[in-house]
Protein backbone atom coordinates (compact mmCIF):
# COMPACT_ATOMS: atom_id res chain seq x y z
CA UNK A 1 0.00 0.00 0.00
CA UNK A 2 1.55 3.66 -0.91
CA UNK A 3 0.15 4.95 2.37
CA UNK A 4 1.21 2.64 5.59
CA UNK A 5 -0.18 5.00 8.43
CA UNK A 6 -3.30 4.66 6.17
CA UNK A 7 -3.59 1.05 5.87
CA UNK A 8 -2.69 0.94 9.87
CA UNK A 9 -5.34 4.03 10.79
CA UNK A 10 -8.43 1.83 9.33
CA UNK A 11 -7.21 -1.89 10.63
CA UNK A 12 -6.93 -0.33 14.30
CA UNK A 13 -10.70 1.39 13.08
CA UNK A 14 -11.92 -1.80 12.07
CA UNK A 15 -10.77 -4.02 15.12
CA UNK A 16 -12.52 -1.22 17.25
CA UNK A 17 -15.78 -1.63 15.68
CA UNK A 18 -15.89 -5.68 15.73
CA UNK A 19 -14.74 -4.88 19.41
CA UNK A 20 -17.39 -3.09 20.25
CA UNK A 21 -19.87 -5.10 18.58
CA UNK A 22 -18.82 -8.11 20.42
CA UNK A 23 -19.19 -6.45 23.18
CA UNK A 24 -23.10 -5.51 22.31
CA UNK A 25 -23.49 -8.85 21.63
CA UNK A 26 -21.84 -10.36 24.98
CA UNK A 27 -23.71 -7.92 27.12
CA UNK A 28 -27.63 -7.37 25.25
CA UNK A 29 -28.66 -11.76 25.46
CA UNK A 30 -30.71 -12.86 22.93
CA UNK A 31 -33.87 -13.53 25.18
CA UNK A 32 -33.40 -9.66 26.81
CA UNK A 33 -36.79 -7.76 27.19
CA UNK A 34 -37.62 -4.89 24.44
CA UNK A 35 -38.87 -3.62 28.07
CA UNK A 36 -35.91 -4.00 30.07
CA UNK A 37 -33.98 -0.83 29.26
CA UNK A 38 -35.36 2.77 27.91
CA UNK A 39 -32.77 4.41 26.85
CA UNK A 40 -32.42 5.51 23.33
CA UNK A 41 -36.40 5.22 22.72
CA UNK A 42 -38.84 7.68 21.57
CA UNK A 43 -42.38 8.27 22.82
CA UNK A 44 -45.46 10.11 21.25
CA UNK A 45 -49.01 10.49 23.12
CA UNK A 46 -52.20 11.84 22.41
CA UNK A 47 -55.03 11.94 25.47
CA UNK A 48 -57.81 13.92 27.11
CA UNK A 49 -58.16 15.79 30.41
CA UNK A 50 -60.18 17.74 33.07
CA UNK A 51 -59.12 20.74 34.49
CA UNK A 52 -60.23 22.68 37.64
CA UNK A 53 -59.04 26.06 38.92
CA UNK A 54 -58.25 28.11 41.96
CA UNK A 55 -59.63 31.46 42.29
CA UNK A 56 -57.78 33.99 40.72
CA UNK A 57 -57.95 37.84 40.96
CA UNK A 58 -58.31 39.33 37.46
CA UNK A 59 -57.34 43.20 36.53
CA UNK A 60 -58.68 44.38 33.40
CA UNK A 61 -56.67 47.93 31.87
CA UNK A 62 -57.54 50.49 29.17
CA UNK A 63 -57.42 53.63 28.23
CA UNK A 64 -60.59 54.65 30.31
CA UNK A 65 -60.83 51.97 32.64
CA UNK A 66 -58.92 50.16 35.56
CA UNK A 67 -60.45 47.70 38.02
CA UNK A 68 -59.78 44.22 39.70
CA UNK A 69 -62.14 41.91 40.30
CA UNK A 70 -61.44 39.47 43.25
CA UNK A 71 -61.94 35.64 43.54
CA UNK A 72 -63.33 35.36 40.00
CA UNK A 73 -64.35 31.42 39.91
CA UNK A 74 -63.75 29.12 36.69
CA UNK A 75 -64.42 25.85 35.17
CA UNK A 76 -63.18 23.66 31.99
CA UNK A 77 -65.47 22.93 29.62
CA UNK A 78 -65.52 19.15 28.95
CA UNK A 79 -66.38 17.25 25.67
CA UNK A 80 -66.98 13.97 27.08
CA UNK A 81 -66.06 10.84 24.97
CA UNK A 82 -66.28 11.88 21.18
CA UNK A 83 -65.16 11.43 18.26
CA UNK A 84 -63.70 14.56 17.66
CA UNK A 85 -60.56 13.08 20.02
CA UNK A 86 -59.15 10.95 16.89
CA UNK A 87 -60.96 13.33 13.98
CA UNK A 88 -58.05 14.82 12.17
CA UNK A 89 -60.09 18.19 11.24
CA UNK A 90 -61.22 18.80 14.54
CA UNK A 91 -58.87 17.07 17.28
CA UNK A 92 -57.57 20.72 18.68
CA UNK A 93 -61.07 21.40 19.91
CA UNK A 94 -62.18 19.30 22.55
CA UNK A 95 -59.51 19.29 25.95
CA UNK A 96 -56.23 17.44 24.52
CA UNK A 97 -52.95 16.76 25.75
CA UNK A 98 -50.00 16.28 23.13
CA UNK A 99 -46.37 14.98 24.27
CA UNK A 100 -43.28 13.84 22.26
CA UNK A 101 -40.22 12.80 23.98
CA UNK A 102 -37.17 11.15 24.05
CA UNK A 103 -35.30 8.52 26.88
CA UNK A 104 -31.76 9.84 27.88
CA UNK A 105 -31.54 6.79 30.38
CA UNK A 106 -33.50 3.76 31.29
CA UNK A 107 -35.06 6.28 34.26
CA UNK A 108 -35.25 9.53 32.88
CA UNK A 109 -36.79 11.47 29.85
CA UNK A 110 -37.46 15.07 28.56
CA UNK A 111 -40.12 15.83 26.70
CA UNK A 112 -42.63 18.73 25.12
CA UNK A 113 -45.39 19.18 25.31
CA UNK A 114 -48.85 21.15 24.59
CA UNK A 115 -51.89 20.66 26.99
CA UNK A 116 -54.86 22.06 25.82
CA UNK A 117 -56.88 23.25 28.86
CA UNK A 118 -59.99 25.30 29.04
CA UNK A 119 -61.20 28.08 31.03
CA UNK A 120 -64.52 29.88 31.42
CA UNK A 121 -65.62 32.08 34.23
CA UNK A 122 -69.04 31.46 35.70
CA UNK A 123 -71.25 34.06 34.49
CA UNK A 124 -73.79 35.72 36.86
CA UNK A 125 -71.86 35.34 39.62
CA UNK A 126 -71.37 38.94 42.54
CA UNK A 127 -67.41 39.22 43.15
CA UNK A 128 -65.84 42.42 44.92
CA UNK A 129 -64.64 45.05 42.23
CA UNK A 130 -61.84 48.17 42.81
CA UNK A 131 -61.30 50.59 40.53
CA UNK A 132 -62.97 52.51 38.29
CA UNK A 133 -64.58 52.01 34.79
CA UNK A 134 -67.02 54.13 31.78
CA UNK A 135 -70.82 53.72 32.34
CA UNK A 136 -70.71 52.11 35.75
CA UNK A 137 -74.46 50.45 36.52
CA UNK A 138 -75.48 50.58 33.06
CA UNK A 139 -74.57 46.76 32.48
CA UNK A 140 -77.46 45.68 35.18
CA UNK A 141 -73.94 44.67 37.20
CA UNK A 142 -74.19 46.97 40.64
CA UNK A 143 -74.71 45.46 43.52
CA UNK A 144 -74.08 46.70 47.40
CA UNK A 145 -70.67 46.50 49.30
CA UNK A 146 -68.19 46.94 46.13
CA UNK A 147 -69.66 44.67 44.28
CA UNK A 148 -71.00 43.71 40.91
CA UNK A 149 -72.86 41.05 39.22
CA UNK A 150 -71.33 39.18 36.15
CA UNK A 151 -73.71 40.12 33.90
CA UNK A 152 -73.00 39.54 30.10
CA UNK A 153 -73.11 42.71 29.26
CA UNK A 154 -70.72 43.36 31.81
CA UNK A 155 -68.38 41.18 30.89
CA UNK A 156 -67.51 37.43 29.38
CA UNK A 157 -64.09 36.29 29.79
CA UNK A 158 -62.35 33.03 28.81
CA UNK A 159 -60.11 31.10 27.37
CA UNK A 160 -61.41 28.49 25.17
CA UNK A 161 -59.82 27.75 22.28
CA UNK A 162 -57.98 27.39 24.53
CA UNK A 163 -56.21 27.61 28.16
CA UNK A 164 -52.70 26.71 25.71
CA UNK A 165 -49.61 25.17 27.97
CA UNK A 166 -46.93 24.97 25.65
CA UNK A 167 -44.16 23.36 27.89
CA UNK A 168 -41.11 20.81 28.26
CA UNK A 169 -40.74 18.26 30.94
CA UNK A 170 -37.99 16.14 32.16
CA UNK A 171 -39.77 12.86 34.17
CA UNK A 172 -38.58 9.59 35.94
CA UNK A 173 -39.55 6.37 34.95
CA UNK A 174 -39.88 3.19 37.08
CA UNK A 175 -40.91 -0.40 36.23
CA UNK A 176 -43.10 -1.46 39.48
CA UNK A 177 -42.11 -5.37 38.91
CA UNK A 178 -37.98 -4.24 39.84
CA UNK A 179 -39.33 -1.21 42.00
CA UNK A 180 -40.37 -3.83 44.12
CA UNK A 181 -39.05 -7.21 43.15
CA UNK A 182 -42.03 -8.58 41.95
CA UNK A 183 -42.64 -10.74 39.22
CA UNK A 184 -45.55 -10.15 36.54
CA UNK A 185 -44.87 -12.36 34.06
CA UNK A 186 -43.20 -11.06 30.71
CA UNK A 187 -42.96 -7.81 30.56
CA UNK A 188 -43.18 -7.32 26.46
CA UNK A 189 -46.40 -8.20 26.89
CA UNK A 190 -47.82 -5.61 30.02
CA UNK A 191 -45.44 -3.47 31.89
CA UNK A 192 -46.62 -1.60 34.66
CA UNK A 193 -44.80 1.91 35.32
CA UNK A 194 -44.52 4.82 38.14
CA UNK A 195 -43.71 7.99 36.60
CA UNK A 196 -42.65 11.75 38.35
CA UNK A 197 -42.23 14.94 36.03
CA UNK A 198 -41.82 18.63 36.41
CA UNK A 199 -42.21 21.08 33.30
CA UNK A 200 -42.29 25.13 32.61
CA UNK A 201 -43.65 26.72 29.71
CA UNK A 202 -45.16 29.22 28.16
CA UNK A 203 -49.08 30.49 28.29
CA UNK A 204 -50.49 30.72 24.55
CA UNK A 205 -54.44 31.20 25.06
CA UNK A 206 -57.06 32.15 22.44
CA UNK A 207 -59.10 34.37 24.66
CA UNK A 208 -62.86 34.95 24.12
CA UNK A 209 -63.79 38.09 26.15
CA UNK A 210 -66.82 40.23 25.62
CA UNK A 211 -65.89 43.96 27.83
CA UNK A 212 -68.17 46.86 28.97
CA UNK A 213 -69.94 46.73 25.61
CA UNK A 214 -66.67 46.35 23.53
CA UNK A 215 -66.46 43.91 20.23
CA UNK A 216 -66.34 40.41 21.14
CA UNK A 217 -62.31 39.35 20.78
CA UNK A 218 -60.92 36.22 20.46
CA UNK A 219 -57.27 35.78 19.40
CA UNK A 220 -54.05 33.78 19.88
CA UNK A 221 -51.71 35.73 22.32
CA UNK A 222 -48.46 34.80 24.24
CA UNK A 223 -50.04 35.72 27.70
CA UNK A 224 -47.26 34.32 30.27
CA UNK A 225 -45.74 31.19 31.88
CA UNK A 226 -46.55 28.34 33.73
CA UNK A 227 -44.76 25.50 35.74
CA UNK A 228 -46.19 22.24 36.87
CA UNK A 229 -45.37 18.44 38.32
CA UNK A 230 -46.88 15.85 37.63
CA UNK A 231 -47.24 11.84 38.48
CA UNK A 232 -48.83 8.44 36.87
CA UNK A 233 -49.35 5.03 36.10
CA UNK A 234 -47.85 4.12 32.52
CA UNK A 235 -49.18 0.54 31.02
CA UNK A 236 -47.27 -0.22 28.49
CA UNK A 237 -48.39 -3.86 26.04
CA UNK A 238 -47.23 -5.83 23.09
CA UNK A 239 -44.00 -3.49 23.66
CA UNK A 240 -45.12 -0.61 21.66
CA UNK A 241 -47.76 0.72 23.27
CA UNK A 242 -49.02 2.38 26.26
CA UNK A 243 -51.75 4.00 28.41
CA UNK A 244 -51.08 6.60 31.13
CA UNK A 245 -53.25 8.27 33.63
CA UNK A 246 -51.41 11.40 34.97
CA UNK A 247 -52.32 13.89 37.79
CA UNK A 248 -51.27 17.59 37.26
CA UNK A 249 -50.90 20.37 38.79
CA UNK A 250 -49.43 23.85 38.35
CA UNK A 251 -49.28 27.28 38.92
CA UNK A 252 -50.08 29.96 35.86
CA UNK A 253 -48.95 33.94 35.89
CA UNK A 254 -50.46 35.81 32.85
CA UNK A 255 -49.92 39.09 32.87
CA UNK A 256 -50.58 40.05 29.51
CA UNK A 257 -54.04 38.91 28.34
CA UNK A 258 -55.45 40.48 25.34
CA UNK A 259 -59.31 41.49 25.93
CA UNK A 260 -59.64 43.43 22.49
CA UNK A 261 -58.63 44.48 18.74
CA UNK A 262 -56.76 47.56 20.77
CA UNK A 263 -53.80 46.20 22.29
CA UNK A 264 -54.27 48.95 24.97
CA UNK A 265 -56.48 47.03 26.14
CA UNK A 266 -55.19 43.85 28.23
CA UNK A 267 -56.05 41.53 31.72
CA UNK A 268 -54.15 39.86 34.00
CA UNK A 269 -54.42 37.16 36.35
CA UNK A 270 -52.61 34.05 38.27
CA UNK A 271 -53.98 31.21 39.24
CA UNK A 272 -53.43 27.28 40.54
CA UNK A 273 -54.91 24.83 38.25
CA UNK A 274 -55.09 20.78 38.40
CA UNK A 275 -55.36 18.25 35.89
CA UNK A 276 -57.06 14.70 35.23
CA UNK A 277 -55.38 13.26 32.25
CA UNK A 278 -55.62 9.95 30.35
CA UNK A 279 -53.59 9.56 27.32
CA UNK A 280 -52.52 6.75 24.35
CA UNK A 281 -49.43 6.44 22.99
CA UNK A 282 -46.27 4.52 21.23
CA UNK A 283 -42.58 3.91 22.75
CA UNK A 284 -40.33 2.90 19.80
CA UNK A 285 -36.72 2.85 18.60
CA UNK A 286 -35.94 5.06 15.12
Amino acid sequence: MKNPHLFLLLTLFSLNMNAQRTSRTRNTPKDEKYTAHNKGKFFVSWGGNRDSYSTSDVTFKGDDYNFTLYDIKAHDKPKGWHLDYINPARMTIPQTNFRMGYFINDHYSIAIGWDHMKYVMYQFEPVKINGYYPNEGSYAENLPGNQVWLTEDFLTYEHTDGLNYVNAEISRHDDIAKLLKLDFGNSDKIQFNLTEGVGAGVLYPKTNTKLLGKTRHDDFHVSGYGVSMKAGLNITFLKYFYVQGELKGGYINMPDIRTTSSSADTASQDFFFFQNIIAFGGIFRI
